[in-house]
């Protein structure tokens, strides 16, 4: 069953998370290949530590909304998307163009010449008032231009830049399981994550935070996936006073879910125009639709399209990364 751990250090402003996709990563797999879309083990790691990170980040911030990573560029893996809302429902596909190298890793599959780019969107649920969308935008690069292999050292480097906040992730991936592992530094004196200049000079040199990513980063891949959560937590925080909450699994847990609809790839064909709709029906006899993130297949008809431009209005918008 998936599952996620939140801990504190107590006395300490440390903060930490392990999650563990399981059923539900493997069902975004097995609705790929149902959709005859054959991921090479590269990019099946990646999407995997993708949902893994997105979720931590998710429950980290306890966002009224979804929360969509996404990475893009220059290399055979052209878009990779992992998308989890406030109940912790995750969804991940990607878009790939070209052959993927055996074992290739962040550069070889994104930032071939440098143009690779991680971002993060804040899509807030319905229209609040106050609520507006946010995205920050980070290359996969560090400071020296130096690219970076990992997802972990991109996410972490966002973090630094973007909430000023030290972290330390490890993720890993494979066909039976998506894990992952974050340990956070706590802002200043209880102030908000963009605390200003006063606290950027502490950015870095918390001897607590520092002694734990440390400890941290001694868990391996093949550990992070093999063991369970106890175990792990156990053998790296061992002489540390851990304080852990109840884990949360199954309903209340990171579950697969996706939000597409008929209504919603209705509203999508709206946008496609009649015109449009209308040439596919007269070459196809209907249009179809599938969801590039569970595979569900979606047809219209003559009627259904007209239906759809008649009454426009009853369609919701569509998802962030709605079906194509």
């Amino acid at each position: 069953m998936s599952e996620l751990h939140k801990f504190i250090f107590e006395g300490l402003p440390v903060r930490g998370m392990l999650v563990r996709l399981t059923e539900g990563w493997r069902e975004v797999l097995r609705r790929r290949e149902q959709a005859e879309v054959h991921f090479e083990p590269p990019v099946r790691a990646l999407l995997g530590e993708m949902a893994a990170a997105a979720t931590l980040m998710q429950a980290s911030i306890r966002f009224n909304g979804a929360l969509i990573l996404q990475v893009f560029g220059d290399g055979p893996v052209k878009l990779a998307v992992a998308e989890v809302g406030s109940d912790l429902a995750f969804r991940a596909t990607a878009k790939v163009i070209g052959e993927v190298p055996a074992g290739a890793r962040l550069e070889a599959l994104l930032n071939v010449h440098g143009q690779g780019r991680c971002a993060i969107t804040l899509a807030p649920d319905g229209d609040l008032p106050g609520q507006q969308p946010y995205q920050g935008v980070v290359p996969l690069h560090g400071d020296a231009r130096e690219p970076l292999q990992q997802l972990s050292q991109v996410l972490e480097h966002y973090m630094l830049q973007s909430q000023q906040l030290d972290t330390r992730l490890v993720l890993a991936a494979n066909d039976d399981i998506a894990a992952g592992l974050l340990i956070q530094r706590l802002p200043v004196e209880g102030e908000g994550n963009l605390a200003g200049a006063r606290n950027e000079d502490l950015i870095g040199l918390s001897e607590d935070f520092n002694r734990i990513a440390h400890l941290a980063a001694t868990l391996t891949a093949e550990e992070l996936l093999a063991l369970d959560a106890d175990t792990v937590l156990r053998r790296l925080f061992w002489e540390e006073n851990l304080a852990r909450f109840a884990p949360q699994q199954g309903a209340l847990g990171p579950h697969f879910a996706c939000s597409c609809s008929r209504e919603r790839v209705g509203r999508m064909l709206e946008t496609l125009g009649r015109e449009e709709a209308e040439s596919i029906l007269a070459e196809q006899g209907q249009i179809e639709v599938g969801c590039e993130y569970c595979g569900q297949q979606y047809r219209f008809d003559a009627v259904d399209a007209a239906q759809i431009f008649a009454a426009p209005s009853i369609f919701q918008p569509p998802p962030p990364m709605g079906a194509q």
